[in-house]
């Protein structure tokens, strides 16, 4: 092909590129380096594992159901673990998290979730409602999440949870009065394999023997406030 010339301002000539000749261009260089970019230089991409905690509903004594309800509030979560990447303690100065091992939520939503499903399940009360289900009931049951972490150290690996728990009597209408009692629930259990899996197992064991106690007190504050008779 005869490529067209012009002449440039010093009198010698070039030649004038066809009106295809970016088109063309980019059409080639453009796949080229989306295939290398996306290639990920031949790796395949890195896969995330998410965790959910699994136990039984804990075992309660056989008590007498009190025909009242309440209301489990969203824990908070404290700042050093407010992720879904589970993470790790070293040392009391340094923390860490597993990038591809993730809990399925939050654990502020998993504690409240769990707290919750085990309320139900212990028949104790008339119902129970979370923040996010319409209802309403005289008690709420509401706290944070302070630790829900891995616990690392020498020969040695726990799940390590505390609980800060408050329980409300929301018909008073005096602060002191509304507040039944405030308490920190806190265990630490160990792993059994040093791995995703067995940081998710042990953190089962350990929301299984808090939420226990939580049920336990809660129950026998509010049949206190009550007025209800032994069981």
């Amino acid at each position: 092909m005869i490529m067209p010339v012009h002449r440039n301002i010093s009198g010698s000539f070039r030649p004038r590129r066809p009106l295809w000749w970016p088109s063309v261009t980019l059409s080639l260089i453009l796949p080229l380096l989306a295939a290398f970019l996306f290639s990920g230089c031949g790796k395949p991409p890195n896969l995330i594992n998410r965790y959910i905690l699994d136990y039984a509903p804990p075992v309660l004594p056989r008590l007498t159901p009190l025909d009242t309800g309440i209301k489990v509030g969203l824990f908070a979560v404290d700042a050093t673990i407010n992720r879904q990447e589970m993470v790790y303690r070293v040392n009391p100065y340094r923390t860490g998290t597993y990038w591809y091992n993730r809990w399925r939520a939050n654990p502020g939503n998993l504690v409240t979730d769990y707290l919750a499903r085990d309320l139900r399940d212990s028949r104790l009360f008339k119902v129970v409602f979370t923040d996010d289900v319409s209802g309403t009931a005289r008690f709420r049951l509401e706290g944070g999440v302070v630790e829900f972490q891995e616990n690392n150290s020498p020969g040695l690996w726990q799940a390590s949870l505390l609980l800060n728990v408050t329980l409300l009597d929301t018909d008073q209408e005096n602060i002191a009065d509304k507040v039944m009692f405030q308490r920190s629930y806190q265990t630490q259990e160990p792993m059994l394999s040093k791995t995703p899996e067995g940081l998710a197992a042990a953190m089962s064991s350990a929301m299984q023997q808090l939420s226990r106690q939580i049920i336990d007190d809660v129950y026998r504050a509010v049949k206190q406030r009550l007025g209800a008779p032994p069981s």
